[in-house]
């Protein structure tokens, strides 16, 4: 089976919102906020849902610009995850208050100090700071 998950690349003054969604500390793995898809609504609801539950922002969802996909084939779990353009319409007041626990960690970062994180997917700074690329991340093996 294939889980469906959306991801935000929300752009501010030149910084991107990444967030540590690995329950506990246990994994220095950082991602764009987002989360998977429920049945019945749009890509973008189900994007500002999930964004607005992990960081308690509010964003309005562009366009998508980067297709990612990773697996386990050990756990046969298998991820497509679609990255949209995404900006904030409200307050810049990070919350974590993600109803599942599993982000506890965001942070704004320039493109230099994404380069500095361990993240995915790998073409994750090149496809944000290119406005005009649209990209395919192709299948990799999940990292614990």
């Amino acid at each position: 089976m294939i889980r469906l998950a959306v991801r935000a690349a929300i752009l501010q003054a030149d910084r991107i919102l990444v967030v540590n969604a690995y329950p506990g500390h246990g994994s220095d793995l950082w991602c764009l906020p987002g989360g998977g898809v429920d049945p019945h609504g749009s890509l973008p609801e189900n994007l500002s849902r999930e964004v607005r539950e992990e960081t308690g922002l509010t964003i309005a969802v562009g366009a998508p610009f980067l297709v990612n996909e990773f697996h386990d084939p050990d756990r046969r779990f298998h991820q497509v995850e679609i990255h949209f353009r995404a900006t904030l319409t409200g307050p810049d007041c990070l919350t974590l208050a993600d109803p599942e626990g599993i982000v506890n960690r965001a942070r704004w970062v320039t493109r230099a100090e994404l380069t500095t994180l361990r993240h995915k997917p790998d073409s994750l700074a090149q496809a944000i700071w290119s406005p005009d690329m649209a990209g395919y991340d192709a299948l990799e093996r999940i990292i614990p």
